[in-house]
């Protein structure tokens, strides 16, 4: 089968050929249809200091199961996340980070909604949104942050505002549900918010924080680290909340599952449209780490094998 590395920090990525792997105990063996492109996988072939797996997002049929493996057989169709070699033919998931794709639903749509989704609600649920507040998505173009711009405003928030690096972004922001957007250089970032979801981190941080009104709610799920000042959360009874979906998937089964369902059921209702920037032959994938990098993207980056 195909597959996706490289040798050294920064790449460049080369496709090598390598025999298909075989399932583990707990493990499905997928044949990949399609593979999410995340930030945190191109930055780590950037910044980690020895080559990683490109793992994420996959999407496909199960071809065989490992030792253990009830809930699943060959022929099903699944979607997880993949924690060893994603960029390839085939990708192997543990069964507890599979999800069945209900008909009706495509491997792109599957990898685009799934992880992405899971992210932005659980930070929308760790802000403790409420129904006629105001959220903020920063990275609101990203695969993430135009599912977290839909998800608050099905919850009923009062005003959605989406936070780009690019004014070019604002109509695709709009298009997906935000009220208003503005770019992360502007002076005013309007009105103060209830709540930020931030997943960008860094220098950022300091006015995703001014933006929070008295007794606001920034949960952080960025990779992208940053500091800030103990009295910029003391002054306004402001609090920070650092969200990682790995541990909720570890920790607390029954409520990722939870979540993956009302996901679905949202998707089905129609109020969920996950938004696809573009899909990439396997062969391209430095292309797509390229869309990344440079912040072009209006929606989920994704590679078809």
């Amino acid at each position: 089968m195909r597959r996706v590395r490289y040798e050294s920090a920064g790449g460049p990525l080369f496709l090598e050929e390598v025999p298909v792997p075989e399932p583990g105990a707990g493990e499905l063996l997928v044949r990949c249809e399609a593979v999410g492109v995340t930030l945190p996988v191109v930055r780590k072939v950037t910044e980690a200091a020895e080559p990683i797996a490109l793992g994420g997002e996959v999407a496909g049929e199960v071809v065989a199961v490992g030792e253990g493996v009830t809930r699943y057989r060959a022929g099903d169709r699944v979607t997880g996340l993949c924690f060893g070699h994603g960029y390839a033919d085939y990708a192997l998931l543990h069964e507890a980070m599979a999800s069945p794709v209900p008909a009706g639903a495509g491997p792109v749509e599957a990898v685009a909604l799934v992880r992405s989704g899971l992210v932005a609600l659980g930070a929308l649920e760790a802000a403790r949104a409420e129904p006629g507040e105001a959220v903020l998505v920063t990275a609101a173009a990203s695969g993430v942050g135009q599912l977290a711009v839909q998800l608050a405003r099905a919850r009923g928030a009062g005003r959605v505002v989406g936070a780009v690096s690019d004014a070019a972004k604002a109509d695709f922001v709009r298009s997906v549900g935000a009220d208003a957007c503005v770019r992360y250089g502007d002076d005013d970032w309007g009105e103060p918010v209830d709540c930020v979801l931030d997943a960008v981190g860094g220098d950022l941080l300091t006015p995703a924080l001014a933006a929070l009104a008295p007794h606001g709610r920034l949960v952080a799920y960025s990779s992208g680290g940053g500091t800030f000042r103990a009295y910029d959360l003391l002054v306004g009874a402001k609090s920070v909340t650092g969200f990682q979906l790995a541990l909720i998937a570890r920790n607390r089964p029954e409520l990722y599952e939870r979540w993956r369902q009302e996901l679905w059921r949202l998707f089905g209702d129609g109020v969920l449209r996950p938004a696809v920037h573009g899909e990439f032959a396997l062969e391209d994938a430095a292309a797509a780490h390229e869309v990344i990098t440079a912040r072009r993207n209006l929606g989920k980056v994704v590679l078809r094998p």
